[in-house]
């Protein structure tokens, strides 16, 4: 995925916008309903997608720390229906100890795919 991408201020996880979303944008402390899939950059292998059978959008409160830091800060400014990637480093993700029953090394570096659903 070698893509250009954009800085997040204050902050080592990088984005970029797939597809555009409109409307409102997702602020600190809004109740965001996305899909996501994770990737392992190292590995190349997913650890966890919404879209796979049996699972469901993810919910959760925006910029408060409910989330990885390169996830929750990550989302904010996204618009219903954009579409956008991450790539989050160790520290803003799993760390150093990474997160062996999902498949994510320690040190793992994260690509998350994130499309905003809702925003409330």
């Amino acid at each position: 995925m070698a893509q250009q991408m954009d800085p997040i201020a204050g902050y080592a996880t990088t984005m970029k916008i797939v597809s555009p979303g409109d409307g409102a944008a997702v602020k600190a402390g809004d109740t965001v309903t996305v899909h996501a899939t994770g990737v392992v950059k190292e590995t190349d292998k997913k650890f966890w997608s919404t879209k796979d059978p049996g699972q469901q959008p993810f919910t959760y409160q925006a910029g408060v720390g409910g989330v990885i830091t390169g996830w929750d800060q990550g989302c904010l400014g996204m618009q219903i229906g954009e579409v956008r990637l991450l790539e989050i480093p160790a520290h803003e993700g799993y760390g150093a100890n990474g997160f062996p029953a999902w498949g994510i090394p320690p040190g793992g570096t994260l690509f998350f795919t994130l499309e905003c659903l809702k925003i409330e």
